[in-house]
C-alpha cells in the first residue's frame, strides 16, 4: 500500500481526530476516487477515511460487525457530518499484493481459498443481507446508463450485459457470508497467515460467486496472467461452486 507523506493542520479535520494527528507523520494512502485515506503514524498506526456523507456508515457497521468474529480490526470511531469519517486501527501483517505473496501464485491461491472457504462456510448470528441492496444499486447504475465490461469475463455488449442480469438475477443467493470485493489488497496476512479483512462495505450476505468472481479477477490483474484461475478454483472445490455463475456476475458487475 503506497503511502506519500502529507503536510496537514489537524485543526482542518473534525476535532474527535485533532489529538491523533497533533505532530504525527500523516500519508495519503488512497486508492479510489470516492475516498480519501490518511495514514496517521502513531501508536502502531491508523487509518483515518473520509467520504461523502453516509458513504462509510455500511463499512462501519461491518467492519463492527466482523470484529466481533476476530476477522477484522475495530471501527475506532465514525462520524457522519458534513462528510463521513471512519476511523480504524492498521490491522497487523501485509496486504497479497505484497511481492512475497505474488512470488509464489499457487500457494497464494491456495491460502486465498482457504480463507475464502472459512469465511462461507462459518456461521454468523444476526448478520445482515446485502442482496437487495446491491440490486438497488445495479438498477439505478443502469438507469444513469453506467456500463464497465470486464475483460477477465468479457461481456462486452451492454445490451446483452442487461440481459444476462434480468434473466438470472432470481438465482443471486443470500445465504452465505461474503466479503463482497475479495480482492488481494482487502485480504491481510501474517507470516503467510489470515490476519485481517478490510474494506468491508461491500460484506453481508449474499452469494459467494461474487467472492470467487473478484478473488479471480484480482489474481488476474496483480499477476498479469489468468493462468492461476484455475489453480484458485481447484483449491476452493470445484465442487462447491457453478463455474457458469462467476460468468454470470461478470454481467453484474458490469454495472457496479
Amino acid at each position: 500500500m503506497k503511502h506519500t507523506l502529507l503536510s496537514i493542520d489537524p485543526q482542518q479535520f473534525p476535532e474527535q481526530f485533532r489529538a491523533l494527528l497533533d505532530n504525527a507523520d500523516v500519508y495519503d494512502s488512497s486508492s479510489s476516487e470516492s475516498a480519501r485515506v490518511f495514514f496517521v503514524d502513531k501508536d502502531g498506526g491508523y487509518y483515518l477515511k473520509c467520504a461523502e456523507s453516509g458513504a462509510l456508515r455500511r463499512e462501519a457497521q461491518m467492519t463492527r460487525y466482523f470484529h466481533t468474529y476476530g476477522l477484522s480490526v475495530d471501527a475506532e470511531a465514525y462520524l457522519s457530518l458534513d462528510k463521513d469519517w471512519l476511523l480504524t486501527r492498521k490491522a497487523e501483517g501485509e496486504d497479497c499484493i505484497s511481492e512475497k505473496y505474488l512470488s509464489d501464485p499457487v500457494h497464494l491461491c491456495e491460502v486465498l481459498a482457504e480463507i475464502m472457504y472459512k469465511l462461507h462456510h462459518s456461521p454468523f448470528a444476526d448478520a445482515p443481507d446485502y442482496t437487495e441492496e446491491y440490486l438497488r444499486h445495479i438498477d439505478e447504475n443502469h438507469q444513469t446508463g453506467k456500463f464497465r465490461p470486464s475483460r477477465l469475463f468479457p461481456v462486452t455488449d451492454r445490451k446483452e450485459a442487461w440481459q444476462i442480469v434480468q434473466d438470472n438475477r432470481h438465482l443471486l443467493r443470500h445465504d452465505t457470508m461474503v466479503h463482497g470485493d475479495f480482492c488481494l489488497p482487502n485480504i491481510l496476512l501474517k507470516d503467510g497467515r489470515f490476519s485481517s479483512f478490510i474494506d468491508l462495505d461491500l460484506a453481508g450476505l449474499g452469494d459467494p460467486h461474487f467472492d470467487i468472481y473478484w478473488c479471480t479477477w484480482s489474481l488476474w490483474y496483480n499477476l498479469h496472467t489468468d493462468r492461476y484461475r484455475s489453480c484458485f478454483y481447484d483449491a476452493y472445490g470445484r465442487q462447491n461452486f457453478q463455474e457458469e455463475m462467476i460468468r454470470v456476475l461478470a454481467a453484474f458487475e458490469a454495472f457496479d
